[in-house]
């Protein structure tokens, strides 16, 4: 996951490349760019870390090496940040069954970087690779593996294919489109119908972290300040107060198609991964998990159950099956690139500096893609959905003082539609957390001085 500093409230903006559906996404949709991993083998001053930019999906010509920006710190040495060096290797193989062949990483002359040059044999066209990395101190003192399921779900490269080529060009700032409907508005404050505001980090307010919106219309919106969630039916002008036993940080959520709704603390305890909590709709809390890995930056319902996007392996990971939650360590080896949807399938999103390329991925490998450009500067992929027989993908762009988003409706023949969005995040909230497409119409949460909403905008093509 890459940060990125500019002009617009001077907010650090999460881009992820890998949004994939695995934004993320490995990024992606969030979509993240990099992968960071720690980890000890056993209690010691020694700390390894690495950070791996997984290339997803690739397009003819391009180099198949493989890149870790790794160090290794002994806190009790007189020069900690000299004071141990780092060996591994990468496990890789063409396709994503049988054995894995062992690959030295190797330093190539810059301080930190290890490197493994991808042999053509595994590149083949239609089967990609699979591949995982172990990095250790020489002294076998602390080492990681990235990502964390090792073998069992390594990370995955693709090749693009026929690609649909998309040119976004130029963005003109300041003609974003106007919303359909506002199906719930709510102002900032203490009162029974208020939703709760916070001073956050850099002095940016938090409040309305999450939300979303089940097939019927139903807009549920997460009030983590007063610990509930407030839920709008369809034409409400007031909503329904439904307390949640949580800890009140900021926080992203998913309803499930049984009204269940999960809670993803993003703020985990001391020595503990984030939280996952599942609520039924009277607020009642059932049961509760924690994630694999020690970050994790989005929850969205899948066809089998909840999956989070979780660092430092940038995959998604199954929470729960058939409402029951699923323990760490098989997260861990269910890990994916791609984020599933269904039909058996996965999206996958990745965002190479000013390029988006999007895959939709089954058994056989990519079905349909497109790589999508822009002369604008692009920060994260914040939503690839499937829609009917297209895609629906927003991303943000960006100048030194301005931002919108954009929402592409992707098919066979290239761009269906576009559309420019007001950015409306004058308060912070789970950092992937802002769009849900639901039976065709794009919800946006969005936030003013004066308080947080919800608009609607019909994505059908005119």
């Amino acid at each position: 996951m890459d940060g990125r500093r500019n002009a617009f409230g001077g907010r650090l903006v999460v881009s992820l490349g890998v949004l994939t559906g695995a934004l993320a996404g490995a990024a992606t949709f969030l979509v993240a760019d990099s992968a960071v991993a720690t980890r000890a083998a056993e209690p010691s001053s020694v700390i390894v870390e690495a950070t791996h930019v997984p290339p997803l999906l690739t397009v003819d010509g391009e180099r198949s090496d493989l890149s870790y920006d790794a160090y290794c710190i002994d806190s009790e040495a007189e020069a900690p940040e000299d004071s141990c060096d780092l060996v591994g290797s990468v496990f890789i193989r063409s396709g994503s069954t049988g054995p894995f062949s062992k690959l030295p990483l190797r330093s190539d002359g810059t301080a930190g970087r290890l490197v493994a040059s991808v042999p053509e044999e595994i590149t083949t066209p239609r089967k990609g690779f699979t591949y995982y990395a172990e990095i250790a101190a020489a002294t076998g003192q602390a080492a990681v593996t990235l990502p964390s399921g090792g073998a069992w779900a390594p990370h995955q490269s693709l090749p693009l294919g026929a690609a649909i080529a998309i040119d976004l060009g130029r963005h003109a700032f300041g003609s974003s489109s106007r919303a359909d409907e506002r199906v719930a508005e709510v102002g900032w404050g203490d009162g029974s119908n208020d939703v709760g505001l916070e001073e956050g980090r850099n002095l940016t307010p938090i409040g309305a972290s999450a939300f979303d919106v089940d097939p019927s219309g139903v807009v549920v919106v997460l009030d983590q300040a007063h610990r509930r969630v407030l839920r709008w039916r369809n034409g409400s002008q007031n909503p329904t107060r439904v307390p949640l036993a949580i800890a009140g940080t900021i926080a992203d959520m998913a309803l499930a198609s049984d009204g269940s709704l999960y809670v993803l603390e993003f703020a985990s305890r001391s020595g503990r991964t984030p939280l996952v909590r599942r609520f039924d709709s009277h607020g009642r809390e059932l049961e509760s998990t924690e994630t694999a890995e020690r970050t994790a930056s989005q929850i969205r319902q899948g066809p089998l159950g909840p999956v989070i996007l979780q660092q430092p392996s940038g995959q998604w990971m199954p929470a729960a099956s058939a409402g029951s939650p699923i323990p760490p360590e098989v997260q861990r080896r269910r890990g994916r690139s791609g984020r599933p949807i269904r039909g058996g399938e996965e999206i996958v999103v990745l965002r190479l500096n000013n390029e988006i390329r999007v895959a939709l991925v089954g058994p056989a490998g990519v079905r349909r893609s497109w790589r999508i450009a822009s002369e604008t500067a692009l920060a994260e992929v914040q939503l690839a959905e499937p829609l009917g027989h297209d895609v629906v993908l927003v991303a943000r762009v960006y100048t030194d003082d301005a931002d919108e988003f954009v929402a592409l409706v992707l098919g066979a023949e290239g761009l269906i539609r576009r559309i420019s969005l007001d950015s409306a995040d004058w308060a912070e909230s789970a950092p992937l957390g802002r769009f849900r497409l639901v039976r065709g119409s794009l919800y946006q949460l969005g936030s003013t001085p004066a308080g947080a909403y919800v608009d609607r905008f019909d994505l059908e093509v005119r």
